[in-house]
Parts: structure tokens; C-alpha cells; sequence
């Protein structure tokens, strides 16, 4: 049986160095480089124990952090034989990460610009140069054609107004439910026993709103037993018919 290891991609040393230290949860200023240096070794072995060509940027970085474990670790001496005290041979290396991630951080930006400039789709500039290369042409009315074009438009505003001087909108007013019930109970009482199709029962078969509250009615009826309600077949025509409460008193629809 033969087991396949995968191991995250980075791309580049910087990359690969400062997952390490943010998994780590370390302080980029304060890197425990001996912890780091063998955590960025291990995964150089894993690469290559993978047969995964490992490029020469991460073995430069990997030189570079050695030497830098190693400064850390070894007295300073200097010549005269006395310890001397240097620079955190870490500070370069602290420089470089931050230029590093700004750097990212300003790539990942420009990438989302890009992403998102590509789902905008904007429309060619139109050819208007026949517009504007002679604008002045345009400019030369002919004050006849002016005149007659505003004649007209008079006149035809005033056969509008004289219209609307004649004739007025009258705006009907929407019966209510209960009225309608009034309407269909008084329909049904004057032919006790004959079978009223829904549609004799709508004043106004061009409206809408008459057929929809005359329907709404109906069921409110039938629900109180005053009216029954038929259908033969699935979308077929609705038939009405007094019910066995249509004269017991005056109906009561309660809102």
C-alpha cells in the first residue's frame, strides 16, 4: 500500500519563512530563530525526500538563517579576547519579512482590483465625431422651419387641452366585500334554486378587482353555509346555489 504526503506550496523563502513564524505565533520582532531555522530546515528535507526540485532561493535563505542561529548562539569575541556587544544579527532579517509582507499585502490588493474590475463589463465609446467636427453647421436654423415647428407644436397642445376640457376621468369606487356580499345574497334569494355561474354574479366582468372580490366573497359565504360551491372539472367553471343559511336573516360579515 503506497500513501501520497501533501505539503503546502509557498512561493517563495519569505513566504514559506513567515507562515512559520505566524504559525508559530511569534513575534516578527522577537523571531525565536533557533525554533524557525529548524522548522525551515525540516520542510527542505520533506521537499526533497518528495523528490521535489527545491529552488535556490530557499537554500539562500537557509544558509542565511544558520548563520544567523549560530551568531546568536556563539559568545562575541573580539580580537583582544573580550566579549563585545553587536547589533541582534536578527534585524536584517526582521527588515526584510516586513518588506516582504507589504509587498504582499499590496499584491493581494491589485489582485481583488483585478478580480473585481473583471466581472465589470463597460460599454464602447461611441463614434460622435460626426457630431463635432462641425458644430457650427448645426447651429444654422432656418428660422422659417423654427417657426413652423413651434406653430405646430402650439396647436397641437391646444387640441389636447380643448380635449381634456371635455372629457373627465371618473374614477369608480372599489365596492367592499361586505356589499358584494349584500349583492350575490340578493341575486341568489330572488331564484331560489337555480345555479348561478360565478360569472353572472360580476358586475363588471373587465375588471379585475370586481372578479377577484366577487371570488373572495363567495368563499366567505360558502364557508358560513349560505351559499354551495361546485366544480365539475379542474379549472372549470364555478357554480353557485343558494345554500340551506341563504334566509336566515341578514348575513354578517365580520372583518
Amino acid at each position: 500500500m503506497s500513501y501520497k504526503v501533501k505539503i503546502q506550496t509557498f512561493e517563495g523563502p519569505f513566504d514559506l519563512l513567515v507562515y512559520l513564524i505566524e504559525n508559530a505565533q511569534m513575534s516578527i520582532y522577537d523571531i525565536e530563530i533557533s525554533s524557525i531555522t529548524e522548522q525551515y530546515l525540516e520542510y527542505i528535507r520533506t521537499m526533497r525526500e518528495m523528490d521535489v526540485n527545491v529552488a535556490t532561493e530557499f537554500m539562500v535563505l537557509a544558509s542565511s538563517l544558520i548563520e544567523i542561529k549560530s551568531k546568536m548562539i556563539l559568545p562575541r569575541i573580539n580580537a583582544a579576547g573580550e566579549m563585545t556587544v553587536e547589533d541582534d544579527p536578527r534585524t536584517e532579517l526582521v527588515t526584510r519579512l516586513l518588506e516582504y509582507k507589504r509587498f504582499k499585502k499590496a499584491a493581494e490588493i491589485l489582485q481583488e482590483q483585478e478580480e473585481r474590475a473583471g466581472r465589470i463589463f463597460s460599454k464602447p465609446q461611441e463614434d460622435i465625431s460626426c457630431f463635432t467636427e462641425n458644430p457650427d453647421e448645426y447651429l444654422a436654423l432656418d428660422i422659417r422651419q423654427f417657426a413652423g415647428a413651434f406653430s405646430a407644436f402650439i396647436e397641437k397642445k391646444q387640441k389636447l387641452e380643448a380635449v381634456r376640457r371635455q372629457y373627465m376621468r371618473i374614477n369608480r369606487e372599489k365596492v367592499s366585500m361586505e356589499n358584494r356580499i349584500t349583492y350575490i345574497a340578493g341575486r341568489l334569494r330572488e331564484r331560489i334554486g337555480h345555479v348561478f355561474d360565478f360569472r353572472e354574479l360580476v358586475p363588471d366582468k373587465k375588471d379585475k378587482y370586481d372578479t377577484i372580490i366577487t371570488f373572495v366573497s363567495l368563499l366567505e359565504m360558502a364557508k358560513e353555509r349560505v351559499v354551495n360551491l361546485s366544480q365539475k372539472v379542474l379549472y372549470g367553471d364555478i357554480e353557485v346555489e343558494a345554500g340551506e343559511k341563504i334566509n336566515e336573516g341578514e348575513f354578517k360579515y365580520e372583518q
